[in-house]
């Protein structure tokens, strides 16, 4: 047996707005979030101008940004290791929306970045990287520049940054 007809009234958006206490308007929620140890001292060494990893005693990976478990050792991860700013696009994306899903004046170019990080074969999609914005125009993105294009991290001043992956403005070309 199917049903074909759904019981019940279907409401037009004007009346589902309109009905009390349904959708008046938005939700005041209030989160606490708390990083943990690891992001923590990932997100402080962002406020120094350094990326941190954290490097797998057993199969020497080192994960950025850092993890507390080897996902192939299944062993804690212990010792930090510094990595460096500087890596390939690897992938490549122009957002005309924020994150918040309102469009944006300026659209920007979202990349993921595979770090420098010794130890990785360069043609492997097994990498150590970042999710973060390309400091290139949208119409550079759209051709078939930027994958593989090499780039360094672009740093706020010092006295502006937080602790925050924003403290990265963006990755810039190296050429």
């Amino acid at each position: 047996m199917s049903v074909t007809k759904l019981p019940g009234t279907k409401l037009s958006s004007k009346e589902m707005y309109s009905l009390p206490g349904l959708v008046e308007s938005a939700p005041q929620a209030k989160y606490d979030f708390s990083a943990g140890p690891t992001i923590s001292r990932f997100l402080q060494g962002l406020k120094e101008g350094k990326i941190l990893g954290r490097k797998c005693p057993r199969c020497g990976r080192i994960y950025v940004p850092p993890r507390d478990y080897c996902e192939y050792c299944h062993v804690a991860l212990t010792d930090w290791v510094e990595v460096p700013d500087t890596g390939t696009v690897h992938t490549a994306v122009v957002s005309y929306i924020s994150v918040r899903r309102e469009r944006l004046e300026k659209p920007e170019v979202i990349g993921v970045i595979r770090l420098d990080v010794p130890g990785y074969p360069p043609n492997s999609y097994e990498f150590a990287g970042l999710f973060h914005r390309l400091c290139v125009p949208p119409e550079e993105a759209m051709s078939d520049e930027v994958i593989g294009m090499k780039v360094r991290a672009r740093w706020k001043p010092k006295e502006q940054r937080t602790g925050s992956i924003l403290d990265i403005e963006c990755f810039e070309p190296v050429r």
